[in-house]
């Protein structure tokens, strides 16, 4: 990830080719993080011979790393095209990435950890029923987090109701 603003609002550092691939590698391969990669459907649609890599938006993550607490997420959200931003990609990811924990995997909280001055993501989540639990000055980080009780989940299953899961495998899916 070149992109410096990327870079400020991920709080990320930038990697080398060999970094970047061995990340992929760890998030294809470990049964603690839960990858969504977000696409611009319109992009999509619009032309059948458009790849997926030229359609990408963004990505959408799932960290399951609280061993004390199995029922806790921390997610985290990336429109990397700046064409994208700011028409949804990033709720509609987080919603169908939440929705995916609470019926696949039974979590039931939430937390995003967000950059401070990264105030469309942390307006997002709180839209999202999200409220802020830490600051960390430290860090420059604020906490937000989300305890799925009946009326949350009945919110998130409505908000997602249209989702179509499909099974994904080397570059064709299916109805699942």
């Amino acid at each position: 990830m070149k992109s410096e603003e990327l870079q400020r609002l991920t709080a990320s550092e930038p990697l080398t080719l060999e970094q970047e691939y061995s990340m992929q590698q760890s998030w294809r391969e470990d049964a603690d993080k839960c990858t969504f990669i977000v696409l611009d459907a319109e992009k999509w649609q619009a032309q059948p011979s458009t790849t997926e890599e030229s359609c990408m938006a963004g990505d959408v993550n799932l960290f399951l790393t609280n061993v004390g607490d199995p029922s806790l997420g921390e997610i985290e959200v990336m429109i990397a095209e700046p064409s994208c931003r700011g028409k949804g990609f990033g709720t509609e990811s987080v919603l169908m990435m939440m929705s995916y924990g609470v019926t696949k995997l039974g979590l039931t909280k939430f937390e995003a950890k967000i950059g401070q001055g990264n105030e469309p993501s942390i307006r997002m989540f709180q839209k999202l029923h999200f409220e802020q639990v830490a600051v960390s000055s430290v860090f420059q980080e604020v906490t937000l987090r989300l305890t799925m009780n009946e009326h949350e989940r009945q919110w998130l299953l409505e908000q997602t109701s249209h989702v179509e899961e499909k099974c994904y495998r080397d570059g064709s899916s299916e109805s699942h």
